[in-house]
């Protein structure tokens, strides 16, 4: 399981890595980074939530001292815990005998598009340091198609209910904020930063 320390760990690994001349116009006001960016992102992609996007990156301490490229890497980290829990709650699931014998092949199926959406996940992670946004676009989007297609699988027979749903919303969301933020870093630049740390 992944904790708050690994963040901590990956954003501090992100600023070594990248060249600190790229956050010369960031200021250290996340909090408004987050809001900028999240009402941005609920502008720009209609199924983002607002509620949850600031929410979710404002639960991490080490958002408050970091940029628009750490709200990203945080989102992504985010996402993989998500998965990496669902994980863990589809293999509890699959051994509990209150499931129909529909439920448990649709939960099967899901074990398998978490499996992959976190290899998937972590190899978009390596492919944000890089700053190879294309990529990152391209895996993230793929990801987004496992909880799309878990929960939809279960909606095939009439009346089942997704024990997921909650699970499967939560990472759809966060993909699709640290897509939005990759897209901003690709093709806005440095205007969008600029203007955050002007606020």
């Amino acid at each position: 399981m992944y904790h708050i320390s690994f963040f901590l760990i990956c954003c501090c690994l992100f600023f070594l890595v990248i060249p600190h001349s790229k956050f010369s116009t960031i200021a250290a006001t996340s909090v408004d980074i987050i809001d900028q960016t999240c009402k941005k992102c609920t502008d720009e992609f209609d199924v983002i939530s607002y509620k949850v996007c600031a929410t979710s990156l404002q639960a991490v301490p080490v958002s408050h001292v970091t940029n628009l490229q750490g709200l990203a890497l945080i989102a992504m980290e985010l996402a993989l815990q998500n998965a990496t829990n669902t994980l863990s709650t589809i293999e509890k699931f699959s051994s509990n005998k209150s499931f129909d014998p529909f439920a448990l092949v649709c939960l099967k199926d899901c074990l398998q598009l978490y499996l992959d959406a976190i290899t998937t996940l972590r190899d978009a992670v390596g492919a944000f340091l890089r700053e190879d946004y294309d990529t990152v676009n391209i895996w993230v989007s793929a990801v987004m198609e496992a909880p799309t297609t878990c929960e939809e699988g279960f909606k095939e027979k009439e009346g089942e209910v997704s024990p997921l749903k909650n699970e499967n919303y939560n990472l759809f969301q966060l993909c699709d904020i640290a897509l939005c933020i990759s897209h901003m870093l690709k093709y806005l630049g440095s205007t969008f930063l600029t203007g955050c740390s002007a606020t």
